[in-house]
């Protein structure tokens, strides 16, 4: 569901469930999508993986390490997939407006 919102909104191409990684070679994350242009990561965070003690320390590390590198994230409910996917569409066109307004960090992807 995701890929095909992508497709109708016009983004650029972005890539799916790969490594970015540091300079040094750090993995930073996996998000669901990558903007590799901006350096725009999307994450689509479900309350079943996310939402546990666990999983949530898990999903601030990982958006600290985010920060850290650099990265603009945008993260979508899978519910507002189907529900609102003009909201997400106008986030993702919004975040990427903003990741392209500055420097892109020093990252790569495998």
């Amino acid at each position: 569901m995701a890929w095909r919102l992508w497709k109708r909104s016009g983004l650029p191409e972005c890539r799916w469930n790969v490594d970015i990684l540091t300079a040094d070679g750090r993995v930073v994350a996996r998000p669901d999508a990558w903007f590799d242009d901006v350096g725009l990561a999307w994450e689509i965070d479900s309350k079943e993986f996310h939402f546990t003690s666990q999983g949530y320390a898990s999903t601030l590390r990982r958006n600290n390490r985010y920060a850290a590198a650099g990265v603009v994230v945008v993260q979508t409910l899978p519910s507002s997939l189907r529900s609102d996917p003009e909201s997400v569409v106008n986030d993702l066109k919004a975040a990427y407006r903003v990741a392209k307004a500055r420097p892109r960090p020093t990252l790569t992807h495998r």
